[in-house]
C-alpha cells in the first residue's frame, strides 16, 4: 500500500533579489535532493512558504518541480487550503501538471468541527483522482484531526496517508493500530521520526532534509530495516540540528541555513522576517558543528 514512504523533503521555495520565485536555485535544490537519495519531493508545503505564494506562483512552483524531477521520484504537491473549493482548484491544477499525489493541510483559522474536516477531505478526494496525504499540524491550524476522523477518512480509497505533526505519539499509534492497513502514517516532525517509525510510521516529510538530505535518509533507512540501534544513534546525533530548524518560525532557520551553504538567498516573504542576530549566531555554530558550512 505504501504510495509515499521513506525520506521525503518539504522543499523550500527560494526567492531572488527581486523577491520573485528563483527558478534556477530551485532546480539546483531539487538535484541536490535527488543526488542524496531523497525519496519524495513535496513542493509548496508550509516549508515552501505556500501561505505567501500567489495562485499562479503556486502552480508555477509545482510545475517547475515536476519538470525538474522528470519522473525520477514522486512529487507530492502541497495544495491544501482552508477553503475547500480553493483546495480543489489547486489540486486539479497540480494533477494537470503531473503531480503524483497531494499533501492537504487541515483547514486552518476557520476551525471546522471533526465532521467539517471529514466532509472537506471527502469532497477533495471525490473531485481529484490522485492519492492524497492528509496533514495534521494543530500548532499551525488551531485544530487537531482526531484519530477517529483519520480512521473514517482511511476508508476512502485515494486517501493513502496522513502526515502527523500533532506531536502525539499516542495519536499516531492509535491510527496505526486501528487503520494501519488502510492508511500510512508519516512523521511531520523531524525529531519524532525515529519513535514514530518504531511504532509503524513509514517515513518523514522533513524540514531538515533541505540541508542534510543524506543524513536524514540514513536514519530513515536504518529504521526501515529495523536496525533500531543504528537508527537511534543517528536520531540522537541529528537531534540538535532538528531542534535548530525551529529556533524561529519555519522556514526561516532552514532557508537561512541553505543560504549559508550557498544554495539560495535567505529571503522570506512578510510577515516572516529574517533570523534574529542571536539565532543566526547559534545557527552558524551548530551548522559548523555538523560540518554543513
Amino acid at each position: 500500500m505504501s504510495h509515499f514512504s521513506g525520506s521525503m523533503v518539504a522543499i523550500i521555495t527560494p526567492f531572488g533579489e527581486d523577491g520573485r520565485f528563483d527558478e534556477e536555485s530551485y532546480r539546483q535544490l531539487i538535484e541536490f535532493q535527488i543526488e542524496n537519495g531523497t525519496d519524495v519531493i513535496v513542493p509548496c508545503g508550509t516549508t515552501g512558504e505556500s501561505a505567501t505564494l500567489g495562485f499562479e506562483e503556486h502552480d508555477r512552483v509545482i510545475k517547475t518541480c515536476i519538470d525538474q524531477v522528470r519522473g525520477r521520484i514522486p512529487v507530492v504537491a502541497g495544495t491544501g487550503a482552508n477553503n475547500t473549493a480553493e483546495a480543489i482548484h489547486l489540486s486539479q491544477n497540480a494533477k494537470a501538471n503531473g503531480a503524483d499525489g497531494l499533501l492537504l493541510v487541515c483547514p486552518y483559522y476557520n476551525k471546522p468541527s471533526q465532521e467539517g474536516i471529514f466532509l472537506h477531505y471527502r469532497k477533495i478526494a471525490a473531485e481529484v483522482a490522485l492519492p492524497q496525504v492528509l496533514y495534521n499540524v494543530p500548532g499551525r491550524t488551531g485544530i487537531n484531526i482526531a484519530a477517529e476522523t483519520t480512521c473514517r477518512l482511511a476508508e476512502i480509497d485515494n486517501i493513502v496517508a496522513i502526515k502527523e505533526a500533532s506531536g502525539s505519539i499516542t495519536q499516531a499509534s492509535e491510527i496505526i493500530a486501528n487503520a494501519g492497513d488502510k492508511i500510512d502514517v508519516i512523521s511531520g516532525d523531524d525529531f519524532l521520526t525515529f519513535p514514530l517509525m518504531a511504532c509503524g510510521a513509514v517515513g518523514v516529510i522533513s524540514v531538515t532534509a533541505n540541508i542534510a538530505p543524506a543524513q536524514v535518509k540514513q536514519m530513515v533507512v536504518a529504521a526501515q530495516e529495523g536496525n533500531y540501534a543504528r537508527a537511534r544513534e543517528l536520531h540522537l546525533k541529528l537531534l540538535e540540528l532538528h531542534q535548530l530548524m525551529f529556533i524561529e518560525a519555519n522556514p526561516v532557520p532552514v532557508k537561512t541555513s541553505a543560504s549559508l551553504m550557498g544554495k539560495c538567498r535567505a529571503d522570506v516573504r512578510l510577515p516572516l522576517s529574517p533570523l534574529q542576530p542571536g539565532s543566526l549566531e547559534k545557527l552558524q555554530t551548530v551548522l559548523k558543528k555538523y560540518a554543513l558550512i
